[in-house]
């Protein structure tokens, strides 16, 4: 069973920079995609970024582009979201997620972990 914990987020000021870990387990991942998901209060779970575990193809929504790296350690089995120059709107619980395919990386995921909150004061 895929188990995926998430850690490293916390309380910071705008421009400021977090890097969130995923620490996956259960299973090698070798053509598993990974992503990271947020959701904000009242709003809908949105997509991240994500990237494919083997040839680390990756894809950001345009909302992050720019300001946020995703990463993977193969050997750590770990996949990280570095954040730099947060913004308020930034603020939400952040979402490690995987699924067992390279294709339509933005969505489709069936393992997720219990988040981890991100607080982008101004």
């Amino acid at each position: 069973q895929v188990q995926l914990v998430e850690s490293g987020g916390g309380v910071v000021q705008a421009g400021d920079s977090l890097k969130l870990s995923c620490a996956a387990s259960g299973r090698t991942f070798g053509g598993y995609s990974m992503g990271w998901f947020r959701q904000a209060p009242g709003k809908e779970r949105e997509f991240v970024a994500a990237i494919t575990w083997t040839v680390g193809r990756t894809n950001y929504a345009d909302s992050v582009k720019g300001r946020f790296t995703i990463s993977r350690d193969n050997a750590k089995n770990t996949v990280y979201l570095q954040m730099n120059g947060l913004k308020p709107e930034d603020t939400a619980v952040y979402y490690c997620a995987a699924k067992s395919t390279y294709f339509e990386i933005r969505r489709g995921y069936n393992y997720w972990g219990q988040g981890t909150q991100v607080t982008v004061s101004s």
